[in-house]
């Protein structure tokens, strides 16, 4: 991880002079309480109904007699209309339009342009109210904290605006400043997002188990959450220190002296959006590398670290010069949106992803039922089959020919004749998911996320590099007799020798090796000598046939042409 200096620190006078007023608690969402709340005021919300039916209705109309004209100009129009309808709408209408930016499989790639503007291309707040939030929050006028201070935002988005400035020691930092009354309107929102949501429910083509109200219940929280700049500065240096040792990921350091509940100072990133394709490649950066870069973090937060970046759009992602190990150089910003997953379900997920490459859609069910998409009482004998025609349908001969678009539109199907839901935890890891799938088809339309998550989790499975991973591998390899499934362990490798033309094989030979004869396979060693003299006999044909598998996966050619490829591309 590549740091500036350490943060800034006013002299002891001026921090003397400047000391932080102490602040109120964090205003909270709760859904009951806020509904009574507004309930109470008439005023408020028979107005801002009346607004936000008016406008959704007019865009409705719009919608449906324009969307589907062949004119280039026309749709350029319903782009600009989508986009001044949700930022006139506020944060909350804003954050809808921000996921949709990041669904080129979901929106025409006509209005995408426009609908990412809504990352950080809004229209700022008066300069003049942002410089008096600063002063209140932090204790002192901008000319006292900042060497240079702008008259206007460089970026401002649904929750802030961003500002380039230069600290007495000449380090450059963002200053992010929240928008005013920002509590308020979202509660008001909120609440009349909910109700309109609930009761059209019904008429909706969902089955979402849990319903539309726990859904947004779970939006909300995370959103009075993003709007806390305290709780996204301890969420960054959470994050750094999770990727400390991955200098392909980079976290700009907080200035703590210069933060508080509304206002939040931080290194400056330089670098390119994940944007433009054309844009990365003008400036000499390679998107398939940062795409990697981006799918692996992202399972790397899912699958290892258990806490994730919830909103990883493109506004939030920066494409920086240099590689390591064939990975782009990518920098995170804006850890509002943060979520934890249990060690559980992680588990369970990564689980979920070795049933998949193994075809093995029983235990698949089973991972279901074990996340909460299936209730315990399910039976799952009709269910296996309809998720063998799902999801062995789209992954056809190939894995490369699985996403998740295809798959959520048939499960939406599924979820009418089997007892599928969505459980409310996972609204955000579905989001996660996504978006990075969405941003990275963005970059290439060829991408397929499951290509890099597939090989990604066979890896770290034949490594065995943690007692989880070593468990699960065992789980994976074999059966409940005791048997080698050979079948599996060829599965595996398969998948991680798929990933190119050129791909080194050594560190997996050097991870598996370490693993069957160090200290920590001696539960491995048991279960394959096992497995191999099980029923009072020696089971040569077993051995003939995993030596004989090893033999040709690491043979020395093969071994030697890919670490030939590591030194030398055009080799592969």
């Amino acid at each position: 991880m590549r740091f500036l200096e350490s943060a800034h620190r006013p002299d002891a006078a001026l921090t003397q002079a400047t000391a932080i007023p102490s602040e109120p608690p964090s205003p909270r969402y709760d859904p009951q309480g806020d509904l009574r709340w507004l309930l109470l005021r008439p005023w408020i919300w028979i107005s801002r109904i009346i607004v936000v039916l008016w406008q959704l209705g007019s865009l409705a109309i719009t919608l449906a007699t324009q969307a589907s004209s062949p004119d280039p100009k026309v749709q350029r129009r319903v782009a600009q209309r989508i986009l001044t309808t949700l930022s006139g709408l506020g944060p909350c209408f804003i954050k809808v339009g921000q996921a949709l930016s990041t669904r080129p499989d979901l929106v025409k790639r006509e209005w995408l342009e426009e609908l990412t503007r809504l990352q950080d291309d809004l229209p700022p707040f008066p300069h003049q109210v942002a410089l008096a939030v600063i002063e209140a929050e932090l204790g002192a006028p901008v000319d006292r904290l900042f060497a240079e201070f702008p008259d206007y935002p460089v970026a401002a988005a649904s929750l802030g605006q961003v500002y380039k400035a230069r600290l007495d020691d000449g380090r450059w930092v963002a200053v992010k400043v929240q928008r005013p009354r920002l509590p308020f309107l979202m509660r008001r929102d909120l609440v009349i997002i909910r109700g309109l949501g609930v009761l059209s429910a019904p008429f909706l083509p969902l089955n979402l188990g849990f319903g539309l109200g726990s859904i947004i219940d779970e939006f909300g929280t995370t959103l009075f959450e993003e709007i806390d700049y305290r709780r996204e500065a301890d969420n960054a240096e959470r994050f750094a220190a999770l990727f400390a040792a991955h200098p392909e990921v980079t976290v700009p350091e907080v200035e703590r002296s210069l933060s508080s509940r509304r206002v939040l100072t931080t290194q400056w990133i330089d670098g390119v959006k994940l944007q433009n394709r054309r844009e990365l490649e003008a400036n000499h950066l390679d998107p398939t590398a940062l795409i990697r870069t981006g799918v692996i973090a992202g399972l790397q937060q899912l699958l290892e670290f258990g806490y994730f970046h919830a909103d990883p759009h493109p506004g939030n992602l920066f494409a920086l010069h240099g590689s390591s190990g064939g990975l782009g150089h990518v920098a995170y910003v804006d850890f509002g949106m943060m979520d934890s997953i249990s060690d559980q379900d992680r588990l369970t997920l990564t689980g979920a992803v070795v049933h998949l490459i193994n075809r093995d859609f029983e235990a698949l069910a089973r991972d279901f039922v074990a996340l909460g998409f299936l209730s315990p009482q399910a039976d799952l004998e009709p269910i296996i089959p309809a998720l063998a025609d799902v999801l062995g349908g789209a992954l056809g001969e190939n894995v490369g020919n699985f996403n998740f678009k295809a798959i959520t539109d048939r499960f939406s199907e599924l979820m009418y004749d089997y007892p599928f839901r969505v459980p409310a935890r996972f609204a955000l890891i579905i989001r996660a998911v996504v978006s990075q799938e969405g941003l990275a088809m963005r970059l290439d339309p060829s991408f397929r996320i499951i290509r890099v998550a597939y090989p990604y989790v066979a890896r770290r499975l034949l490594a065995g590099d943690t007692a989880e991973m070593r468990e699960k591998l065992l789980e994976v390899i074999f059966d409940g007799n005791g048997r080698l499934r050979l079948q599996r362990l060829e599965n595996l490798l398969d998948v991680v020798e798929g990933e190119g033309p050129g791909f080194d094989l050594l560190p997996v030979a050097r991870d598996g090796l370490r693993l069957l004869f160090g200290r920590q396979g001696s539960g491995l060693r048991q279960r394959l000598l096992l497995s191999l003299v099980a029923d009072n006999r020696i089971h040569t044909d077993d051995l003939q046939a995993l030596l004989g598998l090893l033999g040709r996966t690491f043979s020395p050619r093969r071994l030697a042409g890919g670490v030939l490829a590591r030194f030398n591309p055009l080799a592969a």
